[in-house]
């Protein structure tokens, strides 16, 4: 009996997650718009009647691919302890930029459902301003850690001023692919960050 138990769990496991990588793949050639039930089950080969036992409609769907994508990108890299703010940073963004790469879906994923403010993808858009304000916070964790004397305004937009670079610096990256290095210019990226912030706070001194 927990045997079977078991067996049905991995199953299920192993549903979800061709299920979710199906979703993904569509919804990055797509949209959420192009993004149905139907493609999706064709896509991976199980009837829709399995996508919606694991998943009670399309949003949650696509909230469910943004939450692994961040999962794994948020996963894959640390904040450094040792160094100075330089060599800390410089690891960091490389680390930051890598798993980007490895795991974009919720950045492409998100930026679209962001910037439209249509109901239809509630649940989809609350999950990515849910991972981007966890991912806001724990940056501005190790920006506070690494460079000393930044009012609280301060790391509010030195961290705002950091997203919205990498943002942009991973639109270019979708833009322009190949012809683009991200871990590059995102390094370039965390030198002119770390520069700020410590005018930021030599202003105080």
């Amino acid at each position: 009996m927990e045997q079977a138990t078991r067996r049905r769990r991995v199953n299920g496991e192993a549903s979800r997650a061709k299920i979710l990588d199906a979703a993904a793949e569509i919804a990055v050639e797509r949209g959420y718009d192009g993004t149905s039930i139907a493609l999706v089950s064709a896509k991976c080969g199980l009837p829709a009647s399995s996508i919606y036992w694991h998943f009670r409609d399309k949003d949650a769907l696509i909230a469910a691919v943004i939450a692994r994508s961040f999962e794994r990108w948020s996963g894959a890299w640390t904040i450094p302890t040792d160094g100075t703010p330089e060599l800390r940073i410089e690891a960091m963004v490389a680390q930051i930029a890598q798993a980007l790469l490895d795991s974009p879906d919720f950045l492409r994923l998100g930026l679209m459902l962001a910037l439209e403010h249509r109901p239809v993808e509630a649940s989809a858009r609350a999950m990515f301003l849910r991972v981007r304000a966890e991912a806001r916070a724990t940056l501005a964790a190790g920006f506070g850690d690494m460079i000393d004397g930044l009012t609280p305004v301060q790391l509010d937009q030195l961290v705002t001023y950091a997203i919205a670079g990498a943002d942009g610096l991973f639109i270019a990256n979708e833009i322009g692919g190949d012809a683009v290095d991200l871990v590059e210019l995102l390094g370039i990226h965390a030198h002119a960050l770390l520069d700020l912030a410590q005018r930021m706070s030599g202003a105080r001194l």
